[in-house]
């Protein structure tokens, strides 16, 4: 029993550290304070005391200060002192090192991954108890100054509106595109989205009905919609997107999909780590260890309970820049003992062990406290790469996915399809 508890504790101690994030309190605008510096002071005192190089990579944080504090003052809104604080945090050049705002979904998604943990924090910070925003759930990412959907979260309101990987999102309601402030106070109500999906087509209008998103709930719900078996060439090719791995939750997820649910018969495997959030264990990977038994329990009321469910059949992994922190962990080890072919582009060599600090004016600091090594290798500013690299570029991508398509080839081969 006590062996247990270490465990459970170590398990905890982990995912705090590859994904590092901590409660946080309800959304208030950045910057509520008579003195405008104060959350940039606060962020540079604690990357002085606290940032795991006591060198700070060699820089003079004094001079650091001096350069960037009189543009913080100047700054006209939350917003804008938010950049010039991350500008600064970017001196350090070290992955989870950002400073985040109630403007982002991740502020919530990484509340919510932390809730179990800082119960009382939560409680005490968001309506009931439940860390929760009006959204759609996609991904967004900003590239030449556009926003494109950079994933579809499966089973969510955006997906069932029908946005696509590579759309480019203009306007909600006839005002331009916010990842929360769109779809503020107007949940269950129609909005109409405008987005642009071919490079040189018209805009097109698309309407989407946002959702109280719970992070944690959203992302298992997604998990298990993307769950799917894909007929090719007379081939079953199992698919599974893992879109958060911060808790056991998502594991036992998969051990069920793979053992009991939709993917038990298919004939291979695609999992798919591109994107979302990291939190993942190494042992994670035991579940393409074949070399050890399953058990599966049923009750008198027909009910089956699945243990130390395997994985024994081809598989394939689905890696890309957003692949970060433990989920490089196990691309790292799907990839040198030899479990199957990693596909896609480079990790996004984001392995510090980081905790966050909340400051004033509700923004949260992101910070790294210690190194990490895998296997006495360091995966920070490296990552992983692909034993098979397939471009994906993003904008106008119209919902193809060239790094999927090679999974399935490769995979329909190795079954002999």
């Amino acid at each position: 029993m006590e062996a247990n508890r270490r465990m459970a504790w170590v398990r905890t101690s982990l995912f705090s550290l590859l994904i590092a994030l901590v409660a946080l309190p309800p959304a208030r605008a950045e910057g509520d304070t008579a003195n405008p510096t104060a959350v940039f002071d606060e962020v540079w005192r604690t990357v002085r005391d606290r940032f795991y190089d006591r060198d700070l990579h060699g820089l003079d944080w004094s001079a650091i200060a001096e350069r960037y504090r009189p543009q913080a003052a100047a700054a006209a809104s939350g917003r804008a002192r938010a950049a010039v604080i991350n500008r600064m945090l970017a001196e350090l050049h070290a992955s989870h090192t950002a400073y985040y705002t109630p403007e982002e979904t991740a502020y919530y998604d990484l509340a919510d991954i932390f809730s179990r943990g800082l119960r009382h924090e939560i409680e005490g910070s968001f309506p009931g108890g439940k860390v929760a925003y009006t959204g759609i759930g996609v991904l967004t990412r900003s590239i030449d100054g556009k926003t494109f959907v950079s994933g579809v979260l499966n089973g969510l309101p955006a997906d069932e509106a029908g946005l696509l990987i590579g759309d480019e999102l203009i306007a909600a309601d006839g005002t331009p595109f916010e990842p929360v402030g769109s779809f503020a106070d107007k949940g269950g109500r129609k909005v109409t989205l405008t987005i642009r999906r071919g490079r040189d087509g018209s805009p097109q209008n698309l309407s989407v009905r946002p959702e109280r998103i719970e992070p944690n709930a959203a992302f298992l719900r997604a998990m298990r919609a993307s769950a799917k078996v894909i007929e090719r060439s007379g081939a079953r090719i199992g698919y599974v997107h893992v879109w958060s791995y911060a808790r056991d939750d998502y594991q036992e997820l998969l051990a069920e999909l793979i053992s009991t649910g939709p993917l038990k018969d298919a004939e291979a495997l695609i999992w798919d780590l591109r994107d979302g959030w990291g939190g993942a264990v190494p042992d994670y990977l035991d579940i393409f260890n074949a070399r050890a038994p399953t058990m599966v329990t049923t009750d008198r009321g027909g009910d089956h309970s699945v243990i130390n469910a395997k994985w024994r059949k081809p598989a394939a992994l689905l890696i890309n820049a957003g692949t970060r922190s433990g989920k490089e962990v196990l691309a790292y080890g799907f990839k040198k003992y030899g479990y199957g072919p990693v596909i896609g582009t480079r990790s996004a060599g984001a392995l510090l062990a980081a905790r966050a600090f909340l400051l004033e004016g509700g923004g949260l600091l992101l910070l790294p406290v210690a190194d990490v090594a895998v296997d006495g290798e360091r995966l920070e500013g490296r990552g992983v790469t692909p034993t098979i690299e397939v471009p994906f570029d993003i904008p106008y991508a119209a919902g193809a996915d060239p790094q999927l398509e090679r999974a399935i080839d490769e995979l329909v081969r190795a079954v002999g399809g």
